[in-house]
């Protein structure tokens, strides 16, 4: 999947939307491609002189490529994932410009409009971060 179809699945917009490309899609589980530049514009204030990704945006990077894949099960009408829960997330090795983030998530449960999903972000072969997440099928517009 391109970066014109998840524009298409996604809502996300720059500077938000964190998923360059989804590599792989199986019936619960997805692999996405993040590439961190030093364009970004969080590395301006996060930190200067030594910028690193910030956590919070690598697991909402991990939550995108989820959506990736609960908009692409489906046909979910005017539906949109939203992100209702962050549980054990952790992070282990900063993430720098120039490293690609390898986005790996799998829906663990799924429930009526309720969805559960383990996400795993890595740079190399080296754990960067990773997370438990929930999401709800919400009606676009609502908040």
């Amino acid at each position: 999947m391109d970066i014109e179809k998840i524009m298409k699945a996604l809502p996300h917009r720059y500077p938000f939307l964190l998923v360059d490309r989804i590599l792989e899609v199986g019936e619960n589980r997805v692999v996405g491609l993040k590439n961190v530049t030093i364009n970004e514009p969080f590395f301006q204030g996060h930190f200067p002189g030594k910028p690193i990704m910030p956590g919070v945006l690598i697991i909402e990077a991990l939550a995108q490529t989820a959506g990736a894949l609960i908009l692409g099960e489906e046909d979910i009408g005017d539906k949109v994932p939203m992100f209702i829960s962050i549980e054990e997330a952790k992070f282990r090795k900063p993430v720098l410009p120039g490293d690609q983030l390898i986005l790996e998530v799998e829906i663990t449960k799924r429930r009526g409009r309720v969805a559960i999903a383990k996400g795993i972000a890595k740079v190399g072969d080296s754990v960067a971060a990773e997370a438990q997440m929930g999401f709800i099928l919400a009606d676009k517009g609502s908040s």
